[in-house]
């Protein structure tokens, strides 16, 4: 199993339109459980701590394979959740680590 881990920090003119955008894109995300062959869980937690080093959400997803999350990466589903995010992200981290 692959573990695939994305931390972001969003875009807002107001903490309100950031808490917007956080909750716009755990929305598009979860809307991919059920999609995406090889997907096995998918989890979107928006940050409550709002410490200054925090990310603003992390999502935290679940793969059958490499190859799966390697295909997942490519799917129309998960291209379209990123175009429809835009440019709302602003800075990216991710990981990904195989759990035997």
């Amino acid at each position: 199993m692959i573990k695939h881990i994305v931390m972001w920090n969003l875009a807002g003119d107001t903490p309100q339109h950031n808490r917007d955008a956080c909750q716009f894109l755990k929305e598009r995300f979860e809307g991919l459980a059920g999609l995406i062959p090889g997907l096995l869980k998918v989890e979107v937690g928006i940050d409550i701590s709002r410490i200054d080093y925090a990310c603003d959400v992390v999502l935290y997803t679940e793969f059958e394979s490499a190859q799966a999350l390697a295909n997942y990466a490519v799917h129309p589903e998960h291209l379209r959740v990123k175009d429809e995010l835009g440019n709302c992200r602003i800075a990216r981290h991710q990981v990904d680590y195989v759990v035997s």
